[in-house]
């Protein structure tokens, strides 16, 4: 299981608590938000375009930047990266050779996304969609319900940025049996997960069809859309899925999970998958 600890993702800050009636002097822990800045450069060229800006939590920003270029559509092909380079904390460059085909026609930005919204800076509706290069077939693999109560109890054992702050997003990838074996936080969900399945392509794990995504919040169309690019079959969420997540994933042939607890769960697609 790989957990990124070597860059700092809280802040200390000094607040006055309300309490009882009366103020005190406190410290709190938060997470730390700023901006990236992803540039996309060819060997040929002399300086890189500016393809997006996101408010992130610092730490694994080369894969979010991978993972951006990967899930929009910008980049579809893993070999033609040459490197990634973060001269700047808050810029990181892709650079790629000459002859690789660049598509920005599906992500035409006001190049801003917010933490919380990934796809608010989208010029138009027609942008939001993306073709996937991967696409399920069936409803496998299949997945036992008792496996999917352990889930959430796993990530919040792992997710300490989380513990500290209450802040901060988690996208997890479990095997089918069960077993953790990627997790990355970020003030951002579509950054967590951005940086998840940037970490997957540069490793040569997509698609991962084999693999349950866990979200530790609500399920967007926007994450849905994300995991589709990714091949990951089954979704899991914490929170309520959104109705046009629902309508992608039932689309897409993916199991789509809303309102996990330790005994129950809302199945809102690809019900097919759940044994029982």
């Amino acid at each position: 299981m790989i957990f990124d600890t070597s860059i700092p993702k809280t802040q200390k800050r000094q607040i006055k608590r309300f309490e009882n009636g009366t103020f005190s002097a406190k410290e709190d822990l938060v997470a730390i938000e700023a901006p990236l800045e992803i540039h996309l450069q060819k060997e040929s060229e002399i300086s890189g375009k500016s393809v997006a800006v996101t408010m992130r939590t610092p730490g694994n920003d080369a894969e979010l930047a991978l993972g951006f270029l990967f899930t929009e559509g910008i980049l579809s092909n893993f070999n033609c990266i040459v490197s990634t380079s973060q001269l700047d904390e808050n810029i990181v460059t892709v650079l790629v050779k000459d002859d690789t085909a660049i598509n920005l026609s599906q992500s035409d930005r006001n190049f801003y996304t917010t933490s919380s919204c990934g796809v608010c800076g989208k010029a138009s509706i027609d942008a939001i969609q993306v073709s996937p290069i991967f696409k399920l077939a069936g409803f496998s693999p299949k997945v036992k319900p008792e496996l999917l109560f352990g889930l959430q109890e796993k990530l919040l054992e792992q997710q300490s940025t989380f513990a500290q702050t209450g802040g901060i997003h988690a996208a997890a990838l479990f095997s089918i049996s069960g077993e953790m074996e990627l997790l990355k936080e970020d003030v951002g969900r579509h950054n967590a997960l951005d940086k998840l399945i940037g970490n997957l392509w540069s490793q040569g794990m997509l698609p991962a069809s084999n693999h349950i995504l866990l979200l530790s919040g609500r399920a967007s169309f926007e994450l849905v859309q994300k995991a589709t690019m990714a091949g990951i079959p089954v979704i899991v969420a914490v929170g309520a899925p959104s109705s046009l997540a629902i309508e992608l994933a039932e689309n897409n042939q993916h199991t789509l999970i809303g309102f996990l607890k330790k005994q129950r769960f809302n199945c809102y697609t690809g019900h097919e998958r759940i044994e029982g």
